[in-house]
């Protein structure tokens, strides 16, 4: 069995963005690769794991993100793409824009790191068939954007309306509620995504069996847990054959420290300082590597799986 730690690396303006919020820009703005990256490389050399991160091209403008990603990638780590502008209703627009972020954004990667991505995660995990049209004429090998999760579905909508009844409006939006449907294993996906066929790989995010509600397994969700509800959530996980525990570079930020007090009162997870986090994060993979898993990038992962 395997597990794999993926970690979306959505700099602060993407939180701007959901919120309604004007982006920031002081030094924050940049607190994921300036701060975040460094602790997660201290993190996971402390398992001796090796994780995927899925890049934004669009940030790899900014020299400190390019220097890391290119530190990440000379570590082992595998570099995925995020696409380049990292918009919100990337799958509402054509498939020839959609084809052209997703090429843009493998060009940034591959300039700051020397490698070109195959593997390939969807803003906001919203992805349609056309999507997965435009990766297999660009030679993915996999993608991880499908999330089969009520709870995360309903948590998104509800907030969504709950901006829009402050006066502000979010650029997140909802995906078809379809995806509910789609398998939570590794599959190739058919037309629709959803459902099973003979095409590309899909790695879903993790969700918990079927018993607990399909439950998020996701940082926001184990970090919020803290570590005992952390480690029911790693069990609740069963015995998959692909656990995959999607984090975002936010997830090991601290509000007070790291300059993210303005974001605080509408982002969640940033009401748990960044040791509490990464402690139920510990306790979550402790748990999954008790139960007998190996933690392989998610390229590794998906040469295994087939």
């Amino acid at each position: 069995m395997f597990a794999s730690i993926s970690v979306d690396l959505d700099e602060i303006p993407c939180y701007s963005a959901i919120h309604g919020l004007e982006p920031p820009t002081d030094g924050s703005a940049h607190a994921v690769y300036e701060r975040g990256v460094a602790r997660f490389e201290s993190w996971l050399r402390q398992l001796d794991a090796r994780a995927t991160f899925f890049a934004i091209g669009r940030d790899l403008d900014h020299a400190p993100a390019r220097d890391a990603i290119a530190r990440l990638h000379g570590a082992g780590h595998e570099i995925g793409n995020h696409t380049f502008h990292h918009r919100y209703d990337f799958t509402r627009r054509s498939a020839e824009s959609q084809g052209d972020d997703i090429r843009r954004g493998a060009d940034a990667i591959e300039h700051a790191c020397g490698e070109r991505p195959v593997g390939f995660r969807a803003p906001g995990y919203t992805i349609v068939d056309a999507t997965f049209e435009q990766l297999t004429a660009q030679g993915y090998e996999y993608d991880s954007s499908v999330f089969p999760c009520p709870p995360y579905y309903a948590a998104k909508a509800a907030a969504i309306a709950s901006i829009a009844a402050r006066g502000r409006r979010s650029h997140s939006i909802v995906d078809d509620p379809r995806v509910l449907t789609a398998p939570a294993d590794p599959y190739r996906v058919g037309t629709p995504y959803h459902r099973r066929g003979d095409g590309m790989l899909e790695l879903p995010i993790g969700v918990t069996g079927l018993a607990s509600a399909r439950l998020p397994f996701i940082g926001t969700t184990v970090a919020m847990a803290g570590e005992r509800g952390a480690r029911w959530l790693a069990r609740a996980m069963g015995r998959r054959p692909l656990v995959n525990l999607e984090l975002h570079g936010i997830d090991l930020l601290d509000a007070e420290a790291d300059g993210l007090a303005w974001l605080k009162p509408y982002q969640p997870d940033l009401k748990r300082a960044g040791q509490a986090k990464l402690a139920a994060l510990n306790s979550a993979v402790t748990v999954l590597l008790e139960t007998g898993y190996t933690l392989v990038t998610l390229h590794e992962a998906a040469h295994r799986l087939e």
